[in-house]
């Protein structure tokens, strides 16, 4: 490539922009060279800057690189169904071999977080996935290219979500398998046909939750709330722990909430109190049960990245966004017609999942856990949630509630 001088160029408005009659185009390797139309030369260097640039990472799952016949680059968007000679990735560009981390918010969506990562090596599981935050989770690591595993109570209901994503995108990798959360029983018996498909395991969510439910006790003699949104989780991933530690790094993101904030579980002696997390039906409120619940995933989430950050298995929390509107309100009347009138202010369910994804794939996030993330931000969370003594209290008592009902192998 041929060098050019700086001087006498047009100005523009920003450093970055090229002069006229240039254009930034790359190579298929992702280095980025700037081709001047009028003088028909190319170089490396910005006319303006002088930096030189190379597009970050692969190109987004669905996009393909061609040549054209005459031996120009340019690239095809399956999803959209487009092509454009302009490097998606060019978007994505670092000077200096140095990244800086785009900085998401409330206002992000699962998809922009995703911008640029192909999870095409990574296997997902997701808890929960048919509707909702779970299935806009599920959905957009499958357009990303990952081998999305839908873990859900409802099998029909999970192949419909599987064949919504395979109707936006033919070539996604995504299965639904059989988990009841409110049974100890189903949870071993998806553990072993999972572990039989010989898969690793990359990153599992923890989605799946019961909002306003009446009180009920599962088959395990527990109150429904509680085994939905923490035990199950609690053995599921018990039982997976070995599969999790040979695919290391691995990450565990729990979905909590912020109403973790507005309970507790301790009694007076300072220990988790199991008549707090299953109640007799005259103590029951559904509200609490849920605010309970939620703290229990915040405490298990810390534990666990406790017990298996050693072995490269990172664990984090958080909460989806508030005033969410999804289908987890339908089992009380009220708060359905609560989130309906709210819903014109509330986030969209993409961006609900983002601050999901923004814990399972953020790169400045590897090998780091035990936090709390809102709106893609880390934050404090309550302070008997960022108890260790509650975590652990938690955690033993979990232990022998699995140990009782299922015959479950200790973790170490």
């Amino acid at each position: 490539m041929a060098a050019m001088s700086l001087a006498g160029m047009d100005d523009t408005d920003s450093e970055d922009e090229l002069p006229p009659g240039w254009e930034e185009r790359s190579t298929k390797d992702g280095w980025v060279y700037y081709a001047n139309h009028d003088e028909m030369k190319t170089q490396w260097e910005h006319p303006k800057t002088g930096k030189k640039k190379r597009c970050a990472g692969d190109l987004p799952y669905g996009w393909e690189q061609e040549t054209d016949d005459k031996g120009q680059l340019f690239y095809v968007d399956h999803i959209n169904k487009r092509t454009t000679y302009f490097d998606p990735r060019q978007a994505f560009t670092v000077e200096d071999v140095q990244v800086r981390p785009k900085r998401f918010d409330g206002n992000s969506s699962a998809l922009e977080v995703l911008q640029g990562h192909d999870l095409s090596s990574k296997v997902v599981l997701i808890t929960g996935a048919n509707s909702g935050i779970g299935f806009e989770t599920a959905r957009s690591f499958a357009l990303h290219g990952a081998h999305v595993i839908m873990a859900c109570r409802n099998l029909s209901r999970a192949t419909k979500a599987v064949n919504l994503i395979l109707e936006e995108w033919h070539k996604a990798r995504v299965e639904a398998m059989l988990l009841d959360l409110a049974s100890l029983r189903s949870v071993r018996e998806f553990a072993e046909e999972f572990k039989a498909k010989k898969l690793p395991l990359h990153i599992v969510v923890c989605n799946a939750a019961v909002f306003g439910q009446p009180w009920r006790l599962t088959e395990d003699a527990l109150e429904t709330t509680f085994q939905v949104c923490h035990l199950g989780h609690f053995y599921l991933i018990q039982l997976l722990q070995d599969t999790l530690k040979h695919s290391a790094p691995a990450r565990v993101v729990v979905v909590s909430s912020e109403s973790h904030r507005f309970t507790d579980l301790l009694d007076s002696c300072g220990k988790v109190d199991l008549s707090l997390l299953s109640p007799p039906q005259k103590e029951y409120w559904s509200m609490l049960a849920y605010n309970r619940a939620k703290l229990c995933n915040m405490l298990f989430s810390a534990e666990l990245h406790r017990r298996l950050s050693p072995h490269g298995v990172t664990c984090n929390a958080c909460h989806p966004g508030n005033m969410m509107y999804t289908s987890i309100h339908r089992s009380w009347w009220l708060m359905t017609l609560l989130f309906t009138l709210a819903r014109p202010f509330t986030k969209s369910l993409q961006q609900g999942a983002a601050c999901t994804m923004y814990c399972a794939v953020a790169p400045e996030l590897e090998g780091l856990g035990g936090m709390y993330f809102n709106n893609c931000f880390r934050c404090h969370p309550s302070a008997e949630a960022e108890s260790d003594a509650s975590a652990l209290s938690l955690w033993e008592l979990s232990q022998r509630l699995v140990e009782e009902g299922a015959g479950a192998p200790r973790i170490l």
